[in-house]
């Protein structure tokens, strides 16, 4: 079996903890591990692969995430922009043998009853090597308005499938007993998902067909630009089960969420004893207040009413307008070759503290509108501006005039941390013309 880890995400629901470049499932929310290697370990034991469907920027991230497990032989499909879960599922599975069980799951998923988990996936793998599509219906505990619900005859055939409900119609769902949550995990083979894509969504088949055969493979699967964005954006639920006359849903009850908000989240931690859940690396004290939800990080600050932290898509979207750096990234952003921290910001500067991990290198680029200082505080630099190459050892230091092409190299077998000073009109990232590439990113 192929565990087929879906690994894209916006980053908005749980903002500030969450951003575009930092997705909820790879914040390290539960005993120091991130949603997506609670997935990687949870299947691990279940399948003897597994295929991440990540984009770009997420890729690195679940790189390093997958290092910290000890877990290298992966397989890779980098999308360069969503077009959410039928294309996503599509493409892999046509890297796939036909007759390959596939199972897909979400990363960003928490899932508390592992005996339970594994039952339920075996009962689908035989349903599944029937040629079967299968998805697993979650036992509803409340009426939820914010999710799909499947619709069951009371053995594994479905019914219908219905959109996020009214809370009138949810409670309905609840009581009629036949009613499960979607959550948004699949078993099949592989080919017989892709024969019902063709049926039923021959465009979207197509179109993903032509982005497979034009991917460009150098250990991993990379799709063109150009033709991700001629496919259709459409689920796997609208493109194929709910027109498939070969769906069965497993009722299962394992200890399932989303934490698709801070209200889900806040059930996974212990509020204080006004019923008020705090996420703060300081001290956080309040008085004669209850039922708040207060998420503080480095940058941001966001205070919520229990019950209402669904529209924390709102702010964010409303912060867009006004700031996209604070959408996109937490001060530290993450990088395939390390770490850069911003310390100030200010209009004609900024000061980074910048880590390279041992053997990896930047990109050759070079700057339109700043000058950097790089003053070396531990390890050892390989630097390169224009044809020139020299060393910077600790407490040394080099400048580079905006316009020179120049790179930053560790050569050595511990970090590289430093410090850099950016002086010039415009200190965005997107200051960057990258000449060379060992990670194969665009401009930005």
């Amino acid at each position: 079996m192929t565990n087929l880890i879906l690994c894209g995400g916006s980053g908005t629901r749980l903002w500030p903890l969450s951003r575009a470049l930092m997705p909820k499932q790879f914040v390290k929310l539960f005993e120091h591990k991130s949603l997506f290697q609670l997935t990687v370990e949870r299947n691990s034991t279940l399948c003897n692969e597994q295929f991440i469907v990540s984009n770009n920027e997420q890729y690195f991230l679940a790189l390093d995430q997958l290092e910290e497990l000890g877990t290298f032989h992966n397989r890779y499909l980098l999308e360069p922009i969503g077009r959410n879960t039928a294309p996503a599922i599509a493409l892999a599975c046509m890297a796939l043998n036909a007759e390959d069980i596939v199972l897909v799951t979400p990363s960003d998923h928490l899932i508390k009853d592992q005996k339970a988990y594994e039952k339920v996936v075996m009962e689908a793998d035989i349903l599944a090597r029937q040629d079967f599509l299968v998805t697993f219906g979650i036992k509803p505990t409340f009426a939820e308005t914010g999710y799909g619900y499947i619709e069951a005859n009371g053995t594994n055939d479905v019914t219908a499938f219905h959109e996020k409900p009214e809370l009138s119609t949810a409670e309905m769902y609840i009581n009629a007993g036949n009613y499960y949550w979607n959550s948004g995990m699949f078993c099949f083979k592989a080919g017989i998902f892709l024969n019902e894509l063709e049926t039923y969504a021959p465009e979207i088949f197509l179109t993903c067909k032509k982005a497979y055969e034009n991917a460009k493979g150098d250990g991993m699967i990379r799709i063109l630009h150009e033709d991700m964005l001629a496919i259709p954006e459409d689920s796997i639920d609208y493109a194929v089960l709910e027109k498939s006359h070969k769906v069965k849903v497993i009722p299962s009850d394992i200890g399932w969420s989303d934490v698709g908000s801070f209200d889900a989240l806040s059930h996974e931690f212990e509020s204080d004893e006004s019923n008020n859940f705090i996420m703060s690396d300081k001290h956080v004290s309040l008085i004669d207040v209850c039922d708040l939800i207060v998420i503080d990080t480095e940058d941001a600050l966001l205070i919520s009413q229990k019950g209402s932290s669904q529209k924390v898509k709102e702010i964010v979207r409303r912060l867009k307008k006004e700031n996209v750096e604070l959408t996109t990234t937490h001060k530290t952003t993450h990088r395939p070759w390390g770490t850069f921290t911003v310390l100030e910001d200010k209009l004609g500067y900024k000061i980074k503290k910048i880590m390279v991990k041992p053997g990896k290198r930047l990109s050759l680029q070079k700057h339109f509108h700043r000058n950097e200082h790089w003053i070396v505080v531990s390890g050892t630099a390989t630097v390169r501006v224009e044809e020139k190459t020299y060393i910077v050892r600790e407490n040394e230091s080099t400048y580079i005039k905006a316009g020179e092409v120049h790179r930053l190299e560790n050569q050595g077998k511990i970090p590289i941390v430093l410090i850099e000073a950016q002086v010039g009109s415009y200190t965005g990232e997107d200051d960057i013309v990258r000449i060379e590439d060992d990670y194969k990113r665009e401009n930005r």
